[in-house]
């Protein structure tokens, strides 16, 4: 884990830099660092700039083959959503409510994506839509009953 005594700016910056020791960013402090990006930037702009620093740490303690891009976007993208839930403006307040995207194994992806896809190398060089399911959601996904009088939809035009 990197130093508590960084703030908020001078972690993204440390690791903009390249300034982290390897051991020093752990699963919790990628999760710290999306969250502040998401909290600065535009969504897709988090995401661009998230990936592209994750790419670049992994090649400078020469392990490029880390980055993995279905897993660094389904996090980012459930990191955004909680915020939107959730409304906490500090790192603190956030990692508190939120300790399920904290923890790596088990991992929250468990809930949405087979162990298979997620050790593909499609999902290592692509991001891979969810396959699997979270707990609750199949009732999102039936379709409403259908009526027998209620004929065929309009065409598409």
């Amino acid at each position: 884990m990197t130093d508590a005594r960084l703030d908020d700016d001078e972690f993204r910056e440390a690791f903009e830099r390249g300034a982290l020791p390897e051991g020093a960013f752990r699963h919790r402090d990628h999760v710290r660092l999306a969250w502040l990006y998401l909290r600065r930037l535009p969504p897709a702009a988090a995401l661009e700039r998230f990936a592209e620093g994750l790419r670049r740490f992994a090649a400078s303690v020469g392990k490029s083959g880390l980055y993995h891009e279905t897993i660094t976007w389904a996090f980012l993208l459930l990191i955004r959503e909680r915020m939107g839930r959730g409304g906490e403006d500090t790192w603190p307040a956030f990692a508190e409510r939120n300790p399920d995207l904290l923890a790596w194994k088990p991992s929250i992806l468990d809930r949405y994506y087979r162990s298979e896809t997620l050790a593909s190398d499609l999902a290592r060089r692509v991001f891979v839509l969810p396959d699997r399911l979270a707990e609750g959601d199949l009732e999102a996904f039936s379709a409403p009953a259908v009526r027998e009088d209620a004929g065929d939809p309009p065409p598409i035009r």
